[in-house]
C-alpha cells in the first residue's frame, strides 16, 4: 500500500509567537518563514491579521515573499475578523483562513455566554463567509479536546457542508488522554457525512506533556494534518512539537506515513528560532537539545563507539547534529576516554592509558564532568609533541570606533607566514588572518569561552570545533589574553587536519 502524506501545519509565527517575550518583528517573521520553507513544511500559519497592525503586516509581508507554503491567517468567527485576514493575504499565492470557534461546554456557557444551536450557526456562517475571499478554508473547533463527541460530530459535518476544506480538532487544553484524543478523531471518521471531502487535523497543547501522544494519536486514527510549533513553544506548556512528530513519522515506517520535511535542517530551524526568539531550548528536549544525543554513561559510551544504533535510534547526522556527544564524567569507562584522548591529538599505550583512567577517575569525582582542558593537564602537553603549525605572533587594533584589524604570523612546517584581516570584531579578524594563511575551507562549529579564575586577571579556557572534509577536529587554549587564547585554540584545531 502507499504511503500516506502528513501534512505539516506551522504555527510557530502565530501560536508559538503569543509565548511571553517572544515577539518578533516583521524582518524576524520573514526570515522565520524562510526557515520553515526551507525546512519543508506544507502550510505556515503568519498571524493573527486583525489583533494589531504589526500581525496584519507580517502576514502581507510573508505572502509576498513565501512561494511553496500555503499561507494562513488566523480569525475569529467574526465577519471583521474575516476581511481583515482575506486583505493581508491578498498577495499570497496559496492562501487560506482558518477560522473557528469554541465548541466546548466551558467555551459556550462561560466564554461565549451562548448555547449549542447558537455556536453551530455562527460556525457554518464564518465558513460561508471566508469561502467568499479564499477557496482554502480552515475550520477550528476551539476546546474540541472537551467537546461532547456527538455535538463535535454535528458542528463539523455542518461546516464541511459550507465549504471547510480543513477541519480542525484542537486539544486546545492538553486535556485528553492519547486513547481520548484518538477515538475522538476516530468517532469523526465513522460518524460525519461527507468528512472525506475535508483533511482532518490535530492542534494539541502540552499542558499535561502529552501533546506529542495525541497529535501521534490523532494520526493514527486518521487525521493527515498536524499543527506543530518549531522546539514546542506556544501558550502556557507549548504546542505539538515538529520535529518529534516528523522524526517519529521518519522512524517507524510501519505507520506507512511520510512528510516533506527536510530532517537534516531540523537542527538549524531550531537554533535560528530559539535564537531569534531568545527563547533557549531545554538540555533534554527530544531530538534538539543539548543531550539528545549525549552519553555519560560508560556502558552507554561503550555501546555507541562499537554501534551507533546500540543506544541511538535516531542518527544526529538525519537532524542535521554533525555527530553524538561523548561527556566524560565518573560514569565513562576506558572507551570513552581513549576515544577523547585521541580526539585530542594523543596517542597513548594501554599502560599509559590505564594510568591515566585512574588519575580521570579521581578528576571525575570531584568534578560534575571532565572537560578537554583538563585532559591536556592530566596527560601533560609535552606528550603531545610540536605542532606542525603554531602560533607565532599576533597583533589585534580595535575599538570603539576602530574597525577590528588582526595581523597574525604563523610557523607552517618550519616557515613563517604573516597575514592581516578585518572582521566583525578581533576574533573574526584573526581567525580570518589565520584562513588566509592556511587556505582551508574550515567552517568553525563551535567557539566557547569560559573562566577559569575570577577578576579581571581571569584565565580564560577556549574550546573550539572546526568540520573539514567531513571530520570534526578540536581546538584547546588558556590564557589570560582571551584573543590569544581563541587563535591559538583555532590553530590547534586546525594542525590537527594536517
Amino acid at each position: 500500500m502507499e504511503a500516506e502524506k502528513i501534512f505539516v501545519f506551522d504555527t510557530t509565527l502565530r501560536d508559538g509567537e503569543q509565548v511571553p517575550g517572544c515577539q518578533l518583528n516583521t524582518i524576524e517573521k520573514i526570515e522565520v518563514a524562510k526557515a520553515l520553507e526551507a525546512l519543508g513544511v506544507d502550510i505556515i500559519e503568519a498571524g493573527f491579521p486583525i489583533s494589531s497592525p504589526g500581525d496584519f503586516n507580517s502576514v502581507v509581508e510573508i505572502s509576498k515573499e513565501i512561494k511553496t507554503p500555503v499561507i494562513c491567517g488566523l480569525t475569529r468567527a467574526v465577519k471583521k475578523d474575516i476581511e481583515v485576514a482575506a486583505d493581508a493575504l491578498k498577495f499570497a499565492q496559496r492562501p487560506r483562513i482558518h477560522t473557528g470557534i469554541g465548541t466546548s461546554y466551558y467555551h459556550i456557557n462561560y466564554k461565549l455566554k451562548s448555547n449549542q444551536k447558537e455556536i453551530l450557526e455562527r460556525a457554518v456562517e464564518a465558513v460561508k463567509y471566508a469561502k467568499k475571499f479564499v477557496e482554502d478554508v480552515e475550520f477550528y473547533a476551539e476546546d474540541a479536546g472537551r467537546t461532547e463527541n456527538e455535538y463535535l460530530a454535528r458542528v463539523i459535518e455542518a461546516v464541511i457542508k459550507a465549504g471547510a476544506t480543513v477541519v480542525n480538532i484542537p486539544d486546545t487544553t492538553g486535556y485528553t488522554l492519547p486513547d481520548e484524543f484518538g477515538n475522538k478523531i476516530k468517532y469523526l471518521k465513522e460518524h460525519v457525512k461527507g468528512i472525506d471531502r475535508a483533511i482532518i487535523s490535530t492542534h494539541c497543547h502540552n499542558d499535561l506533556g502529552m501533546a506529542t501522544a495525541n497529535t501521534m494519536a490523532g494520526v493514527i486514527n486518521g487525521a493527515r494534518q498536524v499543527e506543530v510549533t518549531m522546539n514546542g513553544i506556544g501558550e502556557r506548556a507549548g504546542n505539538t512539537s515538529l520535529e518529534e512528530v516528523a522524526m517519529i513519522i521518519r522512524s517507524r515506517k510501519h505507520l506507512n506515513l511520510y512528510t516533506d520535511i527536510n530532517a537534516k535542517r531540523i537542527f538549524k530551524t531550531s537554533r535560528l528560532v530559539s535564537t531569534l526568539m531568545r527563547m533557549p531550548i531545554q538540555p533534554n528536549k527530544a531530538i534538539v537539545g543539548r543531550n539528545a544525543f549525549a552519553h555519560s554513561s560508560g556502558i552507554h559510551q561503550d555501546g555507541v563507539l562499537k554501534n551507533r544504533e546500540n543506544y541511538e535510534i535516531i542518527d544526529p547526522k538525519s537532524v542535521g547534529i554533525l555527530e553524538s556527544s561523548i561527556v566524560l564524567t565518573a560514569r565513562s569507562g576506558r572507551a570513552a576516554l581513549k576515544h577523547r584522548v585521541e580526539k585530542l591529538g594523543y596517542k597513548l599505550s594501554n599502560e599509559k592509558l590505564e594510568h591515566l583512567y585512574e588519575e580521570f577517575l579521581n578528576l571525575a569525582d570531584k568534578k560534575k564532568d571532565v572537560n578537554d582542558e583538563d585532559l591536556h593537564v592530566l596527560i601533560g602537553k609535552e606528550q603531545r609533541g610540536p605542532r606542525s603549525i603554531e602560533l607565532k605572533s599576533l597583533q589585534v587594533v580595535c575599538g570603539k570606533s576602530t574597525h577590528p584589524t588582526a595581523t597574525v604570523t604563523l610557523n607552517v612546517y618550519g616557515t613563517c607566514y604573516t597575514e592581516s584581516a578585518m572582521g566583525n570584531g578581533p576574533v573574526d579578524a584573526a581567525f580570518t588572518a589565520v584562513k588566509k594563511i592556511i587556505k582551508k575551507k574550515v567552517r568553525l562549529e563551535e567557539f566557547l569561552i569560559q573562566a577559569i579564575t575570577r577578576g579581571s586577571n581571569d584565565i580564560g579556557k577556549v574550546h573550539v570545533q572546526v568540520f573539514y572534509k567531513g571530520v570534526m577536529y578540536y581546538g584547546f587554549s588558556a590564557s589570560t589574553d582571551i584573543i590569544t587564547a581563541s587563535v591559538e585554540a583555532f590553530v590547534d584545531a586546525l594542525a590537527q587536519i594536517e
